[in-house]
């Protein structure tokens, strides 16, 4: 089972309103293991970057109201390529997988808005898992946002200083993989690849099979003997006899 999780960096909160987004990062799962493959890009909005949306991520100093240049750990976007530029290598890497969306309605009224002005298809809302849904349904009345779910899970994410999209990809998997019971799931059962290959494939159909030669029988002669009489001792009517009648 192949699943894309995925975090988008924006403008502000409404595309409609002319706002953009600015970075998108995923990263693959495959059976929940994640394979090494990711897609991440910087996108040129095409419009100034509002103080409040610069403070939450800390990229575009270029295109604030009263430019400067970039601090350690900003990201300049002017000369970043158009969403047009990368849309249609993103729904490449999508494809049919699962995404993997903290606050899903967000990320995907962004992702279809910016698909649409391209004239590309949109994804579907039954393609998105959104773990914000998942966390509140699992522990109602307390906090869900990804910084809580990490301190409930005691996954780090010191790192995070300032949101990032390729970074709460990577975080964010960590805690879906704990909201779903951990890191395997399914106890390692599957027979699939989780390599970094990353091309969709059929969920793996594992089963056990039968022993190429049947275990011999750990019954003695001497207790099958004395099974048997106790058997016979049980008279006719008794239901081991049946059971031996119809086998």
């Amino acid at each position: 089972m192949r699943e894309i999780v995925l975090d988008t960096e924006t403008t502000g909160f409404d595309p409609h309103q002319g706002d953009r987004i600015v970075e998108i990062g995923a990263i693959e799962l495959y059976n929940h293991m994640p394979t090494g493959r990711t897609f991440h890009e910087y996108i040129n909005p095409q419009r100034d970057m509002p103080n409040e949306a610069f403070e939450v991520h800390g990229i575009g100093p270029d295109l604030l109201i009263e430019p400067r240049p970039p601090r350690d750990g900003e990201v300049t976007l002017k000369d970043k390529p158009l969403f047009a530029q990368v849309g249609h290598k993103f729904i490449e890497f999508v494809a049919d997988a699962k995404l993997v969306i903290h606050n899903a309605a967000f990320d995907m009224k962004f992702l279809n808005a910016e698909l649409g002005w391209m004239n590309l298809p949109q994804l579907p809302w039954e393609q998105a898992i959104d773990t914000l849904d998942m966390a509140r349904k699992r522990f109602p009345g307390s906090p869900a946002s990804l910084d809580a779910l990490c301190r409930r899970f005691s996954i780090d994410n010191s790192s995070r200083t300032l949101h990032g999209a390729l970074l709460d990809s990577e975080i964010l998997a960590e805690v879906y993989l704990e909201l779903i019971g951990g890191r395997q799931p399914d106890f390692g059962l599957s027979t699939g690849s989780s390599g970094g290959g990353g091309s969709a494939g059929a969920e793996s159909d594992w089963r056990p099979q039968p022993r190429p030669q049947p275990l011999p029988s750990r019954l003695s002669e001497k207790e099958a003997a004395a099974h048997a009489a106790f058997v016979d001792g049980l008279g006719d009517g008794a239901l081991w006899k049946k059971l031996n009648q119809i086998s």
